[in-house]
């Protein structure tokens, strides 16, 4: 056997090596470590990717198979919701991403917008904040009428909302499975559906959305589901530190009538 052949063989047993390590990641191993305790979020969702990520100001869970997050989660609150003029940044690919974040360029001539799942009007605390929003382990591809019509329309009323209640749990996403389109080099898959789900500061009231990747007129409340039934769809536990019986009741409920529509 030539010491090239060798090389490539031992090389190739050490990218496995490394390739199993970070699949075997678990959530404190990934996290960036920051004392504001998951930044003031006191329940994150479950993860099925074993890649957790901490920013400033939000904590994404990142699916190297689809080239973006299952979910992204922060507290959104009054005081991050300003009419500040910021400058709007490149997007930068997230040096963070230990398996690396999708690039920017699979965006490029796709049809699909970078869709923001933290959104940058969530997030005008400061430039510096609102600048986190930018990377692309926090986009996932956008239809532009859906992007810019109900997907907004859902953003705007999460921002309603937490400047009446001073500030609200968000977790959101596109729901990944096995058999979607993709877009660019990197094949970024492409959702077919998203979803938010929302609970208030005082733990009392929880509201999930599903919006199917389409343009739509119809009202918000049309799109309320149990998030029961989101957590079925993608695996994920949103809340798993609520007591039981709490999360139950609030889980399984799609009412409406405690949010201000």
């Amino acid at each position: 056997m030539s010491k090239k052949v060798f090389l490539f063989i031992i090389l190739g047993f050490i990218a496995i090596s490394c390739r199993d390590h970070l699949a075997n990641k678990t959530l404190p191993e990934l996290l960036i470590p920051n004392d504001d305790a998951f930044i003031g979020f006191d329940y994150l969702p479950t993860n099925t990717t074993g890649a957790v990520y901490k920013k400033n100001t939000y904590v994404l869970s990142y699916s190297e198979v689809h080239e973006q997050a299952e979910w992204v989660a922060y507290v959104l609150k009054a005081s991050d919701i300003k009419e500040m003029d910021y400058k709007r940044p490149y997007f930068e690919v997230d040096q963070d991403i230990l398996t690396g974040a999708a690039d920017w360029r699979n965006y490029k001539k796709s049809g699909y917008n970078k869709g923001h799942l933290c959104p940058a009007g969530d997030r005008r605390a400061s430039f510096k904040d609102f600048k986190e929003t930018f990377l692309t382990s926090n986009i996932a591809p956008q239809r532009y009428d859906f992007n810019a019509g109900i997907w907004n329309r859902l953003e705007q009323k999460v921002r309603y909302w937490a400047k009446r209640q001073d500030s609200i749990y968000v977790i959101t996403g596109g729901v990944l499975t096995d058999d979607l389109d993709v877009i660019g080099y990197e094949s970024v898959a492409v959702p077919n559906y998203f979803y938010k789900v929302l609970l208030s500061k005082d733990h009392k009231k929880m509201i999930g959305f599903l919006l199917p990747h389409k343009e739509s007129n119809k009202p918000l409340y049309n799109y309320i589901v149990p998030v029961d039934s989101i957590e079925v769809m993608t695996g994920i536990d949103f809340f798993p530190e609520l007591d039981d019986v709490i999360e139950k009741k609030l889980e399984s409920s799609k009412t409406y009538d405690n949010w201000d529509f």
